[in-house]
């Protein structure tokens, strides 16, 4: 299996998160991704640096001016007067603004609102080179597998909540998408992405919300009482020519090993009946029964089991990282997962 990695992740260091009214520290550290490298590496695997993600690529999912935002974002925000570290917003437009004719605003202040949907994709000096290079990721991941097998793509910082022209949830480019985009123009005629990140992918369902021709799927806790919040119900099914080509799994919280399995399974079953020539799986580890902000309570044993499933359909197959945040496991995590893969 072949790995890739950049190290540029390590200058995005976000500092704001706010919870429940309260300013804490922020759980998407770069020591996540020190303690992934060092689990692919005791595999004896040795990761690759691939080049930077090109305009040209990120405009297959992203729309330009959405880039324009988040490549000069920091920077502009640097320069207002009395400016935090960080761009975060204060204000986003309501759908009574956007009913009304909103539009983007022709101020840094105005466009984080514009351009992330919370509070938790603080854009910071380094956000916009760590976020290129994990898409970059990404990008060379689908490449390698053209021919068949795995690549395991660590990204950082995640992608899976970042829709065409939005940041929200730590996220900033889609990785999951760029992966499934990538390998469609490569010659697969239909690509699965299956999320197992204990969060909604709503950003990967919006931006193929509309396409027949990339299944969407997510296992994922319960949207009534975790982010995203609006979205991630069993109800969405995609529209106009991606009508039933999304598919919700949402589960209870506090949901063990047998749900979360099930509902892998409920999720390989209809994509099996998609029929895909190559799968991407969006590799969250969240759904972990040690993860700090824990809606379910999967075990090692777990997504082991999970990456056997997924590892049996011997399809083309990009991993993505995701969430996960309990930095001492998500490495023997990913070890349990990526031991499936020859």
């Amino acid at each position: 299996m072949q790995v890739f990695a950049h190290a540029s992740h390590r200058g995005h260091s976000p500092q704001f998160f706010l919870q429940r009214g309260t300013v804490r520290r922020n759980f998407e550290v770069p020591a996540r991704a020190e303690a992934l490298l060092a689990a692919v590496q005791r595999m004896g695997l040795a990761p690759v640096t691939p080049p930077a993600a090109t305009r040209a690529a990120l405009e297959r999912v992203h729309t330009p001016d959405y880039l324009e935002f988040l490549s000069t974002a920091a920077a502009a925000w640097a320069a207002l007067p009395e400016a935090g570290p960080e761009a975060v917003p204060n204000i986003h437009p309501t759908p009574e603004m956007l009913a009304q004719g909103a539009r983007p605003s022709g101020t840094i202040v105005g466009q984080v609102g514009w351009y992330t949907a919370d509070t938790s994709c603080p854009i910071g000096p380094g956000t916009w080179e760590a976020a290129i290079d994990a898409a970059g990721c990404a990008l060379a991941a689908a490449d390698s597998v053209g021919s068949g097998g795995g690549a395991y793509a660590l990204c950082r910082p995640p992608g899976h909540h970042t829709y065409a022209a939005r940041a929200g949830g730590h996220c900033y480019l889609n990785n999951s998408a760029l992966a499934a985009e990538t390998l469609r123009r490569n010659g697969a005629r239909r690509v699965a992405v299956l999320d197992i990140d204990s969060h909604h992918g709503n950003g990967t369902q919006g931006i193929f919300w509309e396409r027949g021709d990339v299944l969407t799927v997510s296992v994922h806790g319960d949207p009534n009482r975790y982010y995203p919040w609006y979205v991630g119900f069993a109800e969405e099914r995609g529209a106009g020519a991606g009508e039933g080509a999304n598919l919700n799994l949402p589960l209870a919280f506090g949901s063990d090993d047998a749900a979360w399995l099930g509902a892998v399974e409920a999720g390989l079953a209809r994509i099996d009946a998609f029929g895909p020539d190559a799968l991407v799986i969006a590799l969250g580890f969240d759904a972990s029964e040690h993860e700090p902000l824990a809606a379910l309570k999967v075990t090692a044993e777990g997504f082991e089991r999970a990456g056997a499933a997924i590892a049996a359909r011997r399809l083309p197959t990009v991993l993505v990282q995701e969430g996960g945040y309990a930095v001492e496991v998500i490495g023997g995590l990913l070890e349990r997962v990526l031991g499936n893969f020859a």
